[in-house]
């Protein structure tokens, strides 16, 4: 591959390193503003995707998977002259292909990853660090349109790298498919800066200067996958890119051990791309020339068939034998010295000193021809940083524990951001399953009788409305659809370190957890605390004159610590969370941006994201302010009653608001306008529902006569989006019998 391949960072997952930023950063249109704009047709709820209700998991269940495997096993050694495979297999072309699909994925927000073929747009097909992948794409159209919507691109992304490992002799743990495609680029923040790699941006750590990896981001500088394969900022230091690797990976959800395993299980395949400088080439594809038809970068035939092709800048192949798998890689990065030189696009890479003629690579057009083995100061990491020497001398010397790692480790990049294991399908999902897979013990489904008792014996428990509202959505908003990972199911609110977030109110929440273990009788406590929250509602909407049944689902399991991996649950500890007005402390991103967000990763829309803070703000929903208790935000005499008076309020001109000095613009004092007398506090997430247009459009909506029962209806539908959210062994138990 040409470009190579770290400690999860704690606290704030919007950190920045300037003035207040939105979620955005740099977007499509500011990188190419030529480029043809189709937001407005996307607008008003038109959709981009030309199949919104097809099920992508179905139609796998039906492909012949051994027949497609075979095509792609084909096509490895099937060497088209407009794009020649190096060494006469593309096996080494794919895995980086699919390595780079699957890379972005970042624990810090869960996004990034393999599992909607982003990598087809922009800014992923246009990165440095994917420099020519759009040949591996197109390469790959004739078999996409072969099986068409069978299998969908970002299962093919994949599936092809898994092929092409097993087609040169490598380890596979197994394939799990069933992703769907989108069709239009997602929202992710890459970072903030305005170059990329290939134009001199910095680093993103810069230890001396104080200067640390912004969260939620893991990548070490725009447009790379991981990190400088030259070193940091270019700068050939071993251990300095240790550090880096090391910091990148673990914001991967790769530790040690699987950092090394990848990528020496990578750089056992093909060469690094750096014959000419990169300037003797175009540009990328997003904003090239309507003529080339989506190809950017190297387009020139006769440079193509020559061979003289630049991507990462480093030249040369890591091994002898560039399309075989085996234990070359660490033989070679131990037997020999390494001197610094220059490859002939002007990268720092590291040559062997005075190598045999038998540890020499083929060139990659002429196998005659031989050609001395590289390392990247990437790849010398792995020597020189001493805990990573440990484990690369270890599967130096034992093939078995290298074999076995790097196959667990490419299985978990490629499939780490797909969420539970039930929703992988196909017949190589493996039988074994992994903590990282958030295993949660399957639930047995309760009778009717036994939820409508349980549900009575908590409204006799003495626990408020507020109380058991609070613990549902705790327990259930901790769900982010971008890697599937959280919700309610497992009931892990229980379990550290979920019951210690601040944000879960600790002692409130072990208080309402003992009672409802009480009272549950054989119902699990995932379910309990759900259905606790349904009953609360249901009495919140009775005791406003109004009869609604919050219908969720029932049959969840218990997790236990043996099933969780704990430390992999800090990033989804909310630093804020504006429908329960909760906020740490202020961060460089606005906290009703953070809001928005957080309804993105929950899957809400606007109306959705209104409802919920109106309704929980009605129930008192809200966590205690230090000095205010649990008042702010609650625009309502009659807390506990699920009303709209929150936006009834709100929206009254009897009230006039003022910032309350010392809060920084985070907190603000309503008055009534004829007495000064005050009347709410709020903080900006409850202002921004009158101040933004959109935002008040909705409320209007919520406030206005006769607008109470929409409001009810579309904050029950959000409620049980959200409390149902993970329930993907109901959704996905068709596909498994």
């Amino acid at each position: 591959m040409d470009a190579e391949t770290g400690s999860i960072s704690g606290g704030c997952p919007f950190t920045g390193h300037g003035e207040t930023r939105d979620l955005l950063g740099r977007t499509n249109r500011d990188w190419w503003p030529d480029a043809l704009q189709l937001d407005i047709l996307t607008q008003h709820g038109l959709q981009a995707d030309p199949m919104p209700d097809f099920d992508y998991a179905e139609a796998f269940n039906t492909i012949d998977y051994k027949a497609l495997k075979q095509d792609i096993t084909d096509l490895m050694t099937d060497s088209q002259e407009w794009w020649p495979a190096d060494y006469g297999h593309y096996g080494p072309f794919f895995i980086r292909m699919a390595w780079h699909a699957a890379g972005t994925y970042r624990t810090g927000d869960g996004r990034g990853g393999s599992s909607s073929g982003q990598q087809r747009f922009a800014p992923l097909n246009s990165w440095p660090d994917n420099g020519n992948l759009d040949k591996a794409r197109r390469l790959l159209w004739p078999i996409k349109q072969k099986y068409g919507k069978n299998i969908s691109w970002a299962d093919l992304f994949i599936l092809t790298g898994n092929v092409a490992i097993e087609s040169m002799g490598g380890p596979v743990f197994g394939f799990g498919g069933g992703r769907a495609d989108v069709f239009e680029p997602e929202t992710v923040y890459w970072g903030t800066e305005e170059l990329w790699v290939d134009q001199g941006v910095e680093t993103r750590i810069i230890p001396d200067e104080g200067k640390a990896l912004e969260n939620p981001l893991a990548a070490i500088q725009m447009g790379l996958i991981y990190v400088n394969p030259e070193g940091p900022g270019g700068n050939p230091d071993p251990l300095q890119s240790a550090r880096d690797m090391r910091e990148t990976f673990a914001r991967m959800a790769m530790n040690d051990e699987e950092t090394v395993a990848l990528t020496a299980g990578g750089h056992a395949f093909g060469k690094a791309h750096g014959a000419k400088p990169a300037d003797t080439f175009g540009g990328a594809p997003e904003g090239e020339a309507l003529a080339l038809q989506g190809f950017g970068w190297l387009n020139d035939e006769e440079e193509i068939a020559k061979g003289n092709i630049t991507t990462s800048g480093i030249e040369g192949a890591w091994t002898p034998n560039p399309t075989q798998w085996g234990g070359d890689y660490f033989r070679l990065l131990f037997k020999y010295d390494y001197e610094l030189v220059e490859s002939p696009a002007g990268a720092k890479q590291w040559q062997p000193v005075n190598p045999d003629e038998e540890d020499m690579a083929p060139d990659a057009r002429d196998p005659s021809l031989k050609v001395p083995t590289m390392m990247t100061t990437a790849d010398m990491a792995l020597k020189m940083d001493p805990d990573y020497r440990k484990i690369s001398e270890r599967f130096r010397d034992d093939q078995a524990a290298l074999d076995d790692a790097f196959a667990r480790a490419w299985f978990k990049l490629c499939h780490r951001d797909m969420g539970p294991k039930v929703r992988y399908m196909g017949p190589e999902v493996p039988e074994e399953t992994l903590i990282w897979q958030d295993p949660v013990p399957a639930g047995s489904q309760p009778s009717d009788s036994a939820v409508s008792d349980f549900k009575s014996k908590v409204l006799d428990s003495g626990l408020t409305v507020a109380e058991l509202v609070k613990v549902a959505w705790a327990s259930a908003s901790t769900y982010r659809n971008s890697d599937h990972r959280g919700g309610a199911n497992g009931a892990r609110i229980r379990l550290a370190p979920m019951k210690d977030w601040e944000a879960n109110e600790p002692e409130t929440l072990s208080r309402v957890l003992s009672k409802l273990d009480e009272i549950r009788g054989d119902l699990s406590m995932a379910d309990a605390i759900v259905l606790a929250g349904a009953a609360a509602i249901e009495k919140a909407a009775k005791d406003g004159g109004h009869s609604i049944k919050v219908d969720v689902t029932t049959g969840r399991g218990d997790a236990t610590d043996e099933h969780t991996d704990a430390e992999s649950f800090e990033p989804l500890e909310p630093f804020a969370d504006g429908f329960r007005n909760y906020l740490r402390t202020k961060a460089q991103v606005k906290t009703e941006d953070m809001l928005v967000d957080k309804a993105h990763l929950l899957g809400l829309s606007i109306p959705e994201m209104t409802a919920l803070v109106g309704g929980m703000r009605a129930l008192g929903a809200v966590n205690a302010h230090p000095t205010h208790g649990d008042s702010i935000g609650v625009f309502t005499d009659r807390p506990g009653t699920l009303s709209n008076d929150f936006f009834v309020n709100l929206l009254s001109m009897d009230t006039k608001w003022e910032v309350v000095d010392e809060s920084g613009d985070e907190e603000f004092v309503g008055k009534d306008r004829k007495t000064g007398e005050e009347r709410y506090r709020a903080t900006r997430t409850d202002l921004v529902f009158g101040s933004n247009s959109q935002l008040r459009a909705i409320a209007e909506v919520f406030a206005e006569n006769g607008g109470e029962a929409k409001f009810l209806d579309t904050f029950v539908t959000a409620w049980t989006k959200v409390m149902d959210a993970d329930r993907f062994d109901l959704r996905c138990a068709k596909y498994h019998g």
